[in-house]
């Protein structure tokens, strides 16, 4: 069973079958794509929403996008690419659709999925389950103190740049949805305020009218040689934050996922955007700030990112740990050998093509459990023993919720690879 029809769902249902392993796939929307399609009730896209990374370097390898498509696609155009993939690899079959899974329970060794289908119940007993609904769905909140009396609301909640019209906008957190968002804004509001907290890495989306993800990578350098050059460049390129009011950040490149933004900077340079340090308190009209400052406000709004949520099973079968499962390889449970996190890895260019490598390698441990049974159990003895380490490539990611999942690409890459030809060593 295979919960979620995003871009992990779906190459985990074509791996799967293509191992002839019987897979069935449930899906709260009534289509595939996943956060991509705006339509669902599970997205949290917006209307000016396109991708952070180039096409190229975000694709699977063996389905491009075809030529026509922009290079930093919209979220409709993923939508349709996503609907062209699930036809293509004729996945439509092993789903149904507008299945709301309420809860995932152990049940004699197999899991009881109970999920409700056009307001009526059901349930299925499953010999192992897939969880691939997603990482961007549950909003993380802030709660100030003090209250305000105006309209708030998170990004996961933001469609449009109407909502903005003629309104003073305060807008909380600098990832790249707030900065996309600001952006939007800055073109309907009164005027913008961003709350600022901590320093980011700018990159722009071109750089000599190439996208800046597809530069360099021809030899790999030490991951902290790497750091050190790109950080340089980054410097060179879009100047400190400090020169455009914003905090320089304290932290390495790549220790926490970048800013990846033209417009930003743009609208900074030219006052657009004012920057604010963190919220010491919300009043009836605005906001006070840590630096003794406050504003008043006619909209709040939070893109403070998301909460990794898996609603429908409790934590405790997810080996959960801190912030996050912990999981072999983001993926394999030292508590179950038939639960699988996937899509659970975030790492800058990692795309659907890494999260492609993962579903094959799930898909040929699948395969081992059903005929070797020896040889699965084998690995998930080194899945007990080794779920606690990370692949960080040894990089001091910062300790931030978000970034409790998150891998070193290449280290990341290569253990996958080197999985699969153990395990294909051993079949």
């Amino acid at each position: 069973m295979v919960i979620g029809a995003g871009p992990m769902g779906l190459c985990t249902v074509r791996r799967l079958a293509e191992k002839g392993i019987n897979v069935l796939g449930l899906e709260a929307h009534s289509d595939v794509g996943g956060l991509w399609d705006i339509d669902s009730p599970t997205s949290t896209m917006y209307d000016s929403a396109h991708l952070i990374s180039s096409k190229r370097m975000t694709e699977f390898d063996d389905f491009p996008m075809s030529d026509d498509v922009a290079t930093y696609p919209r979220h409709d155009q993923l939508k349709h690419y996503f609907q062209s993939y699930a036809t293509h690899f004729d996945l439509y079959r092993h789903y149904q659709f507008n299945c709301w899974v309420e809860s995932v329970e152990p049940h004699n060794g197999q899991w009881r999925i109970s999920y409700r289908k056009n307001d009526q119940q059901h349930q299925i007993i499953a010999a192992g389950v897939l969880l691939a609904n997603g990482t961007l769905h549950h909003p993380n909140v802030i709660d100030f103190q003090g209250n305000f009396n105006g309209e708030q609301m998170h990004s996961a909640q933001y469609k449009s740049a109407e909502i903005f019209a003629d309104k003073r906008v305060l807008i909380v957190g600098c990832g790249n949805s707030g900065c996309d968002i600001a952006v939007d804004a800055v073109h309907r509001a009164k005027h913008v305020d961003m709350v600022v907290r901590r320093g980011y890495y700018f990159l722009p989306k071109f750089v000599a009218g190439i996208p800046t993800d597809t530069l360099g990578g021809k030899i790999r350098l030490p991951n902290w040689l790497k750091q050190r050059v790109d950080g340089t460049l980054v410097r060179l390129i879009s100047g400190k934050p400090s020169h455009f009011g914003l905090p320089d950040p304290d932290y390495k490149m790549y220790e926490s996922h970048p800013v990846v933004n033209s417009l930003f900077l743009h609208h900074i340079g030219h006052g657009d955007i004012t920057v604010r340090p963190n919220i010491e308190r919300l009043t009836d009209n605005g906001a006070c700030f840590s630096d003794g400052s406050q504003a008043e406000y006619d909209l709040i709004l939070q893109a403070t990112g998301y909460k990794l949520h898996y609603p429908f099973i409790d934590k405790q079968h997810l080996n959960w740990v801190g912030d996050a499962p912990q999981l072999y390889l983001n993926v394999f449970n030292p508590l179950h050998p038939n639960l699988y996190v996937m899509g659970m890895v975030e790492a800058a260019g990692l795309g659907w093509q890494g999260r492609d490598e993962q579903a094959k390698l799930v898909a040929n441990v699948i395969h081992l459990q059903l005929h070797q049974q020896q040889a699965a159990d084998a690995f998930f003895d080194k899945v007990k023993a080794q779920a606690s380490q990370r692949i960080d490539g040894g990089m001091q990611y910062l300790p931030l919720e978000r970034m409790a999942y998150y891998v070193h690409k290449a280290d990341y890459l290569a253990a996958l690879s080197s999985e699969m030809q153990q395990l294909g060593q051993g079949a």
